[in-house]
């Protein structure tokens, strides 16, 4: 495959088959008047992407980067940058972090132009929530680090999620509950959640992570759990106090257990991601609260009508600077460049063997940009 340029798609009904698709060149793709063509540099692949992929339907994450029937294309987040350019607002060799594909290139429709970045107008994402549309020009935000872009990849949408998911949990009173269990504790965005929570202290929110043996000592040693069990030892978590569930797991059976436990005590159980894509469907009906769907971006709008965007992003850019440094005591970046680095990290997300204390930065160009 080398020399060529690809879009990397995944069997809609079955994530486990994927193939690579041909897509024109820089040189074989002409753009219309308004369009820029977008060169994908690199980026992250977590098990979040995997999640993308399960709840692709229900939650329309197909519908961003439309390809053949039957088939998907999971969006990354990453940076690009622009190589072609038939709209005067945007210059060649500007740089962008967003929504993208696992592609080498993509024809976006800038519009609602402004000096931090810009919006996919392309007529198929208009009905797509426009927090997925958005492209951060890099030489206007006040968080870019070029230092740290494989941590900006990697977790900084991820972290949105865990700081809205926080601002939820404590904008509701925690649900009454004095205590917050996160299944898949070693995962980003569980950790990112359990940071924020942890920094609130002990008196207004325990925070209790499920994981599975493997991840037992690492989980432990992230510092931000007051107390890590393995999902065999869920019985052993005291029900003397209330608590929520974060379901970042999906696994449906895993939930009918904690539910079951914990009947009654259980205030809250909130359904953000799905790690264990293959065993998110259930029809049981659970004892207690009613799982429900968390979508961040209803959060984010209703932060930002209250506190303005610029609130908001001070608020996220303080948090966001302060998680990064923890980072550094556990996670290691490891790169991979062209077609088969690409389909080895995704095959190994999809059967379970990420390691948690790993982070993939991807290329589908075959030397590093």
């Amino acid at each position: 495959m080398t020399g060529n340029t690809w879009d990397f798609v995944v069997k809609r009904d079955d994530l486990h088959t994927c193939k690579f698709v041909p897509a024109p060149g820089l040189d074989g793709i002409t753009l219309e008047d308004g369009q820029v063509l977008l060169r994908i540099e690199h980026f992250a692949f977590t098990s979040n992407n995997v999640t993308y992929g399960a709840f692709g339907d229900a939650m329309s994450y197909w519908n961003f980067f439309p390809t053949e029937e039957g088939w998907g294309r999971i969006p990354v987040w990453g940076f690009a940058t622009v190589v072609k350019s038939q709209c005067g607002q945007l210059a060649v060799g500007e740089k962008y972090f967003g929504y993208l594909p696992m592609s080498n290139y993509l024809v976006v429709q800038p519009t609602r132009i402004s000096e931090t970045g810009f919006f996919d107008g392309v007529a198929h994402r208009q009905s797509l929530h426009p927090a997925y549309n958005h492209y951060i020009r890099t030489a206007a935000d006040a968080s870019y680090d070029a230092a740290r872009e494989d941590q900006m990849m990697l977790l900084r949408p991820l972290f949105i999620t865990s700081f809205i998911l926080d601002d939820f949990l404590a904008d509701n009173g925690f649900f009454d509950a004095k205590r917050v269990i996160l299944s898949s504790a070693s995962s980003k965005t569980a950790y990112g959640l359990a940071h924020q929570l942890s920094l609130r202290g002990r008196d207004q929110c325990e925070v209790s992570g499920l994981t599975s043996k493997a991840n037992l000592a690492f989980t432990k040693g992230m510092g931000c759990y007051h107390e890590v069990v393995t999902y065999d030892d869920i019985d052993t978590l005291a029900t003397d106090k209330k608590a929520v569930y974060v379901d970042m797991s999906g696994n449906a059976q895993l939930r009918s257990r904690l539910h079951h436990y914990f009947g009654d005590q259980l205030t809250y159980s909130c359904a953000v991601g799905g790690t264990h894509w293959d065993q998110v469907k259930s029809g049981e009906r659970l004892p207690g609260p009613r799982p429900t769907q968390f979508f961040a971006p209803a959060q984010i709008k209703k932060r930002n009508a209250e506190w303005g965007s610029c609130g908001f992003n001070e608020r996220f850019g303080r948090a966001w600077h302060a998680f990064q440094e923890p980072l550094d005591r556990w996670m290691h970046v490891i790169h991979g460049n062209g077609t088969a680095a690409v389909e080895r990290v995704y095959r190994d997300m999809v059967e379970g063997k990420a390691q948690p204390d790993s982070g993939h930065i991807l290329s589908l160009f075959n030397t590093q940009s």
